[in-house]
């Protein structure tokens, strides 16, 4: 006989599926981050919200969520697979070259900002060992919402990634040493310690015995799941191995989170990481939704109004001190004044274990139940504006590159030895700057997207924002003194323009121009290009000659034959262009002469 169905879970579940399916493709319609959105509709149906009405309007019950504690399992599991996720994007190789970003900028940093914000807190009254315990708590900065915004491979996802695993690694060590800090304890204070020690040394063999284990065991049990061909048992063997280790962890008194990251880590070391990365992706992503709308459903709106001063200036003050710790620590250490600045931002607001350890203190007695209350609705609106100061931080950090880009690129131009100017720095354009770089040749480039010049401007390339439209742009750029102008933008109308404009100014200048195909080639020739290459043409070509020997034709027929359909369209193209000799297609290899 079937069981009988919770109606409550049922519900609920209802609810969380509905929010999924409405709130992603709803505000990515929008281009709003989904976090905001999972977190207004947890503050819309939970407790404090329309789920506070259902007495006075039963039928709310089954869009509503009543008891927020009944999804938080669900919430656990989210951010236990965003850490497996996070570790399969990584090797052993890699985290142990971050080695000296986690233990030592990410150190720092958890120390820095914990002791700034304790001490500002002990100045207003707050008891030391409750000033430790805020400082610590509000330091940490949220896993779940942070990296799926940034990533971990870019100069900004790395920086957050290091400083974010040694929080996680931190967590139960704070945990730890509140309970050290308790006054039950202050008296005799060696029990606690010993616990700690006692833990994190069973922690760090359960960890040694999963890596040894790991490798052995997990390329067999991924290898049979593979010859099954079934999705199923490859989804099982994923989160079966994410639930041991997890468990495992748990078992020698580390946090979950732990034994997840380094489930992934084993994983991403075998031959089949693509396949459990796409397969959990969804599972993810929902778990990380559910995470989200219980944040969502510990704000309550009554409170924030009638606290509302108290309330923003303690996110500010939060906001503010870590931002400032976060970014000099960073620039300090070596990273680029954008990058230190935007991390900063980014990883000032407090975090989902911030809760963690404000439970953790508030048990403790090192700070009342309506000061752990409080902070509790100061992490919930932190982690709410967390897009925003992401965004925010983006811009202010792509504003401040800008500035000293100009001031380190026209510095550049200012020099005497001539240079390649080149204009445009999309997939065309920074292939070329990689050659240009690889032989030695100086070149300026200059783009109109200011993300991409930010981004080009942390990875070396010495770029300038302008739009070449504007002829005092073109000015700008000192074009009588540069060995060759090349166009690699994909916009057919104002490459024709800037070739006829610039061949008007300097009639010697070599102007090397990318063409959509022969009849762009020909409208830059007849606007004054040296060379204009087409791009479908070539890669026709380059198609062509391929398919023809792998298909089996000689090399040599196949060369001619190309070479003959080439000459044909240079004569298509000068006659379109009006032109007395034929262009320059492609020059040859040398290989192909004689």
């Amino acid at each position: 006989m079937a069981g009988a169905i919770d109606p409550d879970s049922f519900s609920d579940s209802l609810v969380i599926l509905g929010a999924a399916g409405l709130v992603i493709p709803g505000f990515a319609r929008f281009r709003i981050s989904p976090v905001i959105g999972f977190i207004l509709v947890g503050l819309a149906v939970g407790p404090a919200g329309l789920g506070s009405l259902v007495d006075r309007y039963p039928w709310l019950y089954h869009i509503t969520i009543s008891n927020g504690e009944a999804i938080e399992p669900f919430a656990e599991l989210g951010i236990i697979l965003l850490l497996f996720s996070i570790g399969l994007e990584l090797s052993f190789k890699r985290l142990w070259s971050m080695r000296a970003q986690v233990f030592g900028v990410g150190a720092a940093e958890l120390i820095g900002s914990g002791l700034l914000i304790g001490l500002g807190l002990y100045f207003l009254g707050q008891p030391t060992a409750g000033a430790i315990g805020l400082g610590l708590a509000l330091a940490l900065s949220s896993t779940a919402v942070v990296l799926p915004m940034v990533g971990t491979r870019s100069a900004v996802g790395r920086a957050a990634f290091s400083m974010l695993l040694f929080e996680d690694l931190a967590l139960v060590p704070i945990i730890f040493m509140l309970g050290a800090l308790a006054p039950s304890v202050a008296s005799s204070p060696d029990g606690a310690w010993s616990e700690l020690a006692s833990t994190l040394l069973k922690g760090g063999i359960t960890i040694a015995v999963m890596l040894v284990l790991g490798r052995i065991i997990l390329p067999h049990i991924f290898s049979q799941a593979a010859r099954t061909k079934s999705p199923e048992v490859f989804l099982a063997a994923s989160l079966l191995v994410v639930i041991i280790s997890s468990m495992a962890t748990s078992i020698a008194g580390l946090s979950p989170i732990v034994g997840a990251l380094v489930a992934g880590l084993l994983i991403a070391e075998t031959d089949y990481h693509g396949e459990v990365e796409v397969i959990t992706a969804p599972f993810k992503g929902l778990a990380l939704g559910v995470f989200l709308i219980t944040v969502g459903m510990s704000l309550d709106l009554r409170v924030i109004l009638a606290n509302w001063p108290s309330l923003m200036l303690a996110v500010a003050g939060v906001v503010l001190c870590k931002t400032l710790v976060t970014a000099a620590l960073l620039y300090f250490s070596g990273a680029r004044k954008g990058v230190a600045l935007e991390v900063g931002v980014l990883m000032s607001s407090p975090s989902e274990t911030t809760l963690i350890v404000l439970s953790a203190a508030a048990a403790a007695q090192l700070i009342l139940p309506s000061t752990a209350a409080f902070w509790q609705i100061v992490t919930a609106i932190g982690l709410t504006i967390t897009p925003l100061l992401a965004r925010f931080g983006h811009d202010i950090a792509r504003r401040l590159e800008m500035a000293l880009g100009e001031e380190r690129v026209e510095g550049e131009l200012e020099q005497t030895e001539a240079a390649a100017v080149v204009i445009g720095f999309g997939r065309v354009g920074r292939m070329v700057c990689d050659l240009l770089r690889t032989h030695s040749q100086r070149f300026i480039v200059v783009e109109s997207d200011p993300d991409v010049v930010a981004e080009a401007r942390r990875a070396g390339y010495p770029i300038l924002f302008g739009d070449v439209a504007r002829a005092e742009m073109l000015d700008k750029l000192r074009l009588g003194h540069a060995r060759a102008l090349i166009l690699t933008m994909d916009d057919p109308v104002l490459s024709v323009r800037v070739t006829r404009r610039v061949r008007g100014w300097v009639p010697d200048l070599p102007i090397i121009a990318r063409a959509r195909d022969t009849d762009h080639a020909a409208q830059l020739y007849k606007a004054g290009a040296s060379d204009a290459v087409p791009e479908t043409l070539e890669s026709s070509l380059q198609l062509a000659e391929t398919a023809l020997v792998d298909l089996g034709v000689a090399m040599g027929p196949v060369i001619a034959s190309i070479h003959q359909t080439r000459e044909d369209l240079r004569e298509g193209i000068k006659d379109a262009a009006q032109m007395q000799t034929a262009p320059k297609l492609r020059r040859l290899r040398a290989d192909e002469t004689g």
